[in-house]
């Protein structure tokens, strides 16, 4: 799929193989990508990547990743600094939103360009928060123990009530990439939590952190922290959630970046209380 649009900018669906130059450009915006992110990412959608390049030079970039028939997720928004304020982004914006169809599309804005996607339609649902710093003194608790090739499905129906769309490619890629390390917790056989933390450009990142109770949150990031040994550690937290805030705050970990969860329209319910820390803010 190629579009023209300003300055000869020519949109093409990326590849695994553009995943280094779009992970280097948000990394260099601060929003320190995990190092294995870009195959989890495809997994879930390979045709929901998008570069423009002016020649053979890339230059913008955006991700529209879809989720069954009814959802998809916008991220990865990204034109080179050098080349802002030209149309590049809007023509790239343009290539990415058409690939959702008519499904509700949610995304996590930078404070920065909140107030241009309410003009493309998107209202804001709440505020999430970077909570970021050393990983404080922890240790393992009941129940909390190493997730197992057969955990796979019950981490994959707990995933899917903690989210607005079933994601089974993304999750299968995800709690097995090069250094992603799940933990879970539960009672007998019915799960009450899990959590996934990875190296990232800069330290480690929690996500997802989901969980029944903050008691079941606590345990999970407790045992987090314990692996993570006093290394940088950040997470992102929703807002509305009192109970994920004060753990981090609790954790000592500072506000370091924000942003805004918006929809194109309505979601599936989902247990939005027991999402403790966000995935990714590049798929949601």
């Amino acid at each position: 799929m190629t579009s023209a649009g300003p300055q000869a900018l020519v949109v093409t669906r990326a590849t695994l193989d553009d995943w280094p130059v779009i992970s280097g450009w948000a990394a260099d915006e601060g929003w320190n990508p995990g190092l294995s992110d870009g195959p989890a990412f495809f997994a879930q959608d390979p045709g929901g990547f998008f570069i423009g390049r002016l020649g053979e030079e890339p230059v913008s970039a955006v991700s529209v990743v879809t989720y069954g028939a009814d959802y998809a997720f916008l991220g990865c928004y990204l034109v080179r600094p050098d080349l802002r304020g030209r149309g590049l982004g809007l023509a790239t914006w343009k290539a990415g939103l058409a690939h959702a169809g008519g499904r509700t599309i949610g995304l996590d804005g930078v404070v920065a360009q909140q107030d241009n996607y309410r003009r493309s339609g998107f209202v804001f649902a709440h505020r999430t928060v970077r909570y970021t710093g050393p990983a404080p003194a922890g240790e393992s608790a009941p129940g909390v123990r190493p997730a197992e090739k057969a955990d796979l499905d019950a981490v994959t129906a707990y995933d899917s009530a903690c989210c607005p769309a079933d994601r089974p490619r993304f999750l299968e890629h995800w709690l097995t990439a090069p250094g992603h390390r799940v933990l879970v917790r539960g009672e007998g056989d019915r799960l009450t939590g899990y959590a996934v933390i990875r190296p990232a450009r800069d330290g480690l990142r929690i996500g997802p952190l989901f969980a029944d109770t903050a008691e079941d949150a606590d345990a999970l990031f407790g045992a987090l922290s314990a692996e993570a040994a006093g290394r940088e550690i950040a997470i992102d937290v929703p807002e509305p959630n009192s109970a994920a805030v004060a753990l981090a705050e609790r954790a000592g970990l500072t506000p370091s970046f924000e942003t805004a969860r918006m929809y194109t329209g309505p979601v599936r319910p989902f247990a939005s209380e027991r999402v403790y820390g966000v995935t990714t803010l590049e798929l949601g």
